[in-house]
């Protein structure tokens, strides 16, 4: 967020009305599978408390050159004010990021953006992914999802089409993040989308294709409270298959838990329990920025796959403080079977600073 912006943000919230103290709020809770409904739950699910849409892929441009690329809309409910009837209560709030990954760069050019709901800047429809952010927009219309994004230092124009119907993860859409049942999230992918649009980097704009992945997720209570943080890879293989794979590490340095899916080239999806997905740190990089020594590279073992994932480059470390509070790192990645590339996707890491509080 510009500062500018923040400033006002932060005015507007110190001139709210005094409000009566309210109860506590209770968020929604998800202890066991849940059907989802199409195109109902592509949509804002307001009473919970965090929620996230989140692209990313590869593209290339007619040259052949690669570029990196990250949308992702948050939506949290703060429970702050809720029986406030002013506008100006922040009952819910909107970030937004963007990143494009640029070897020719040499690091990540990324940007930001943060909003309460309301007044037209800030909206999230509940009827179908719809979600709109001081002129950031990711829109889903027919099987095709719509991205702009003016940044401060580029800007994106993607199209993103869904081959096919949701994968939904976990147990039919409900995904297990810790010991605890109620530690899970609503979950589902669209993976390998096709990719069409331009990109424009410091006033050259390049026409680019390629392939991306999208997450739709929300929950109350996703982390263990003796976790630090996840890692996270979602791949596009190329015989078609979808792997993703996650683990969530503890404070004391074990796994907290762990799972994953393979979904095949037809649709559907092979839900992974915790201990068949295995991720080792390969290669350690550290930020000259904030110091933090982020794993790169990962091997994954899951679903009879042993995958190398190695980063397109090293520095793709997003400082996201000035919204959603936390530094982490999104990468795109290259999967090699025994040296030789089998896939393309995205690798997070997040924890690895401080512990992560959503």
């Amino acid at each position: 967020m510009k500062r500018p912006a923040r400033r006002r943000l932060l005015a507007l919230l110190a001139a709210l009305p005094a409000a009566p103290l309210q109860a506590a709020v209770r968020y929604p809770r998800l202890a066991g599978p849940v059907p989802l409904s199409f195109p109902r739950d592509h949509g804002a699910h307001r009473p919970w408390r965090t929620e996230w849409w989140y692209i990313t892929g590869w593209l290339r441009d007619p040259s052949g050159a690669a570029l990196g690329v990250q949308v992702t809309f948050f939506r949290n409910r703060p429970g702050l004010q809720e029986n406030n009837p002013s506008r100006f209560a922040p009952s819910q709030l909107l970030f937004a990021h963007a990143a494009v990954a640029d070897p020719a760069h040499g690091r990540l050019r990324h940007d930001q953006r943060a909003a309460r709901a309301g007044f037209g800047l800030a909206e999230a429809s509940e009827t179908t992914t719809d979600v709109r952010l001081e002129g950031w927009t990711l829109v889903l219309e027919g099987d095709t999802y719509r991205a702009r994004v003016a940044a401060r230092d580029f800007s994106l124009d993607l199209a993103f089409r869904a081959p096919g119907a949701p994968l939904l993860q976990g147990e039919g859409g409900y995904s297990r993040k810790g010991p605890r049942p109620e530690q899970a999230s609503h979950y589902y992918s669209r993976p390998h989308l096709a990719v069409s649009g331009t990109v424009d980097i410091a006033g050259r704009r390049r026409p680019m294709t390629g392939a991306a992945w999208l997450d739709h997720e929300w929950s109350s209570e996703i982390l263990d409270q003796q976790a630090q943080g996840w890692d996270w890879a979602g791949l596009n293989l190329d015989d078609g298959r979808a792997l993703m794979a996650f683990r969530v590490r503890g404070r004391d340095g074990g796994v907290r838990w762990a799972g994953g899916s393979l979904g095949g080239p037809a649709g559907g999806a092979r839900a992974l329990p915790p201990h068949a997905v295995h991720m080792d740190p390969l290669r350690v990089w550290t930020s000259p920025r904030t110091g933090i020594a982020w794993p790169v590279a990962m091997k994954v073992r899951a679903a009879g796959e042993e995958l190398v994932l190695e980063p397109l480059m090293d520095d793709q470390e997003l400082d996201s403080r000035a919204s959603v509070g936390m530094i982490y790192w999104e990468g795109a990645v290259r999967a090699l079977r025994h040296g030789r590339e089998a896939g393309r996707g995205y690798l997070e890491l997040t924890g690895y600073g401080a512990p992560v509080r959503l």
